[in-house]
């Protein structure tokens, strides 16, 4: 196997620190180019100088300028903003580029790089959630090939493997059910962020772990499923599972189901999709199935946790529906977690924008991105 030089986009981050965990088991096959992250710096400085890279990306100005400073005795060169997310993207010496970053900064970066033939790993799921009838088509054209890192999507690109001829009849989407699976609607009105934050199996960031809470984060991987793997929305069923060992699933037409199974370690899926179509060994707890004893499945409760419906809801208006969804729910997430609003306003704050929204269908990059200021400025 030949080395792989690697583009990490978000590399403060969860996703992107477990990136870097994997570099750092197999640094003789992987060597980091650029990182980017967003205003980290004391943490991208340490990535810097542990992973040399040429280019590091700042998304503020003024954290730029801090790094310069700090990285001064080292060669990278630093770079800020969006225009340097797209510089890094399209680095000739680029094999793939991990796209980590949180929220639709991610679209642009991820066009660039699959416009310049870059592999992508892709872990950003509001770039297919808004912009995936771009991001797609363009991929297939530019022979371009997209590994999910969502442990999910990964399970499912996984469970295809050798089936790519054959009919889903659907996929099984897994989801943990978060902290508050099994409460009512009564009980969700007085949960805190500490609360939320409390996931009982995945170690995430602050943001997806509010929209594990509220199932917003499975209403998005649906929207991303349907795009990853050519099945309408409709034909994605999320099934609680609170052990969160089967990853997720496919259907086949024959009823044949075949699914993908682990303890829960985001850097399975992340070092699937840098080795593809290689497994490597991973120095971790392997999966025992006598420790686990048994295996749940629940319906999810739609009536209580309505950020499941609504996203389907998107899916059906689809056109610029999706990235209202999106946006509507990132700016509650803030907000919640900055304690201005209660657990409950996440959901009636992005029904509230999506009932405002007219519908534009096939949008542009720059559609995409100004339905989701309108959403900021409600």
């Amino acid at each position: 196997m030949t080395g792989k030089n690697i583009v990490v986009l978000g590399s403060t981050g969860s996703i992107g620190t477990q990136t870097l965990d994997v570099v750092r088991s197999y640094s003789d096959r992987l060597s980091v180019l650029a990182l980017a992250a967003g205003t980290n710096v004391e943490l991208m400085e340490k990535q810097i100088r542990e992973f040399n890279p040429e280019y590091a990306v700042m998304w503020t100005e003024e954290a730029a300028e801090s790094l310069k400073v700090k990285v001064a005795d080292t060669g990278v060169k630093v770079l800020c903003g969006m225009d340097g997310l797209l510089a890094i993207s399209v680095l000739e010496k680029a094999d793939i580029v991990l796209t980590a970053v949180v929220g639709m900064i991610g679209i642009r970066p991820t066009i660039a790089a699959i416009e310049a033939g870059k592999d992508i790993a892709l872990a950003n799921k509001e770039t297919l959630v808004c912009a995936g009838h771009i991001i797609m088509p363009l991929a297939e054209k530019k022979g371009v090939k997209i590994y999910p890192v969502d442990s999910e999507h990964s399970a499912i690109f996984q469970s295809l493997n050798g089936e790519r001829h054959n009919n889903i009849s659907k996929i099984i989407l897994t989801a943990s059910g978060g902290p508050f699976r099994g409460m009512t609607t009564e009980q969700l009105r007085s949960k805190t962020v500490e609360d939320a934050l409390k996931h009982p199996n995945w170690s995430m960031g602050r943001k997806i772990t509010v929209d594990s809470a509220t199932l917003v984060n499975k209403g998005l991987e649906v929207l991303e499923a349907s795009w990853l793997f050519g099945v309408e929305a409709t034909r994605v069923e999320v099934v609680v599972h609170p052990q969160s060992i089967l990853h997720s699933a496919v259907e086949f037409d024959d009823g044949a189901v075949i699914g993908q199974m682990g303890t829960p370690d985001m850097k399975l899926p992340i070092q699937y999709a840098l080795f593809y179509p290689d497994r490597l060994p991973m120095n971790t707890a392997k999966l025992d199935l006598f420790k686990v004893a048994q295996l749940t499945f629940e319906k999810p409760d739609t009536n209580v946790f309505k950020g499941l419906p609504l996203a389907l809801r998107a899916a059906k208006v689809g056109g610029s529906m999706p990235t209202v969804f999106n946006a509507a729910n990132e700016k509650a997430v803030a907000a919640f977690l900055d304690k201005k609003i209660k657990f409950l306003e996440i959901y009636e704050f992005i029904e509230k924008a999506m009932d405002a929204h007219k519908v534009i269908d096939n949008p542009s990059v720059d559609e995409i991105l100004a339905a989701e200021a309108e959403v900021y400025d409600l």
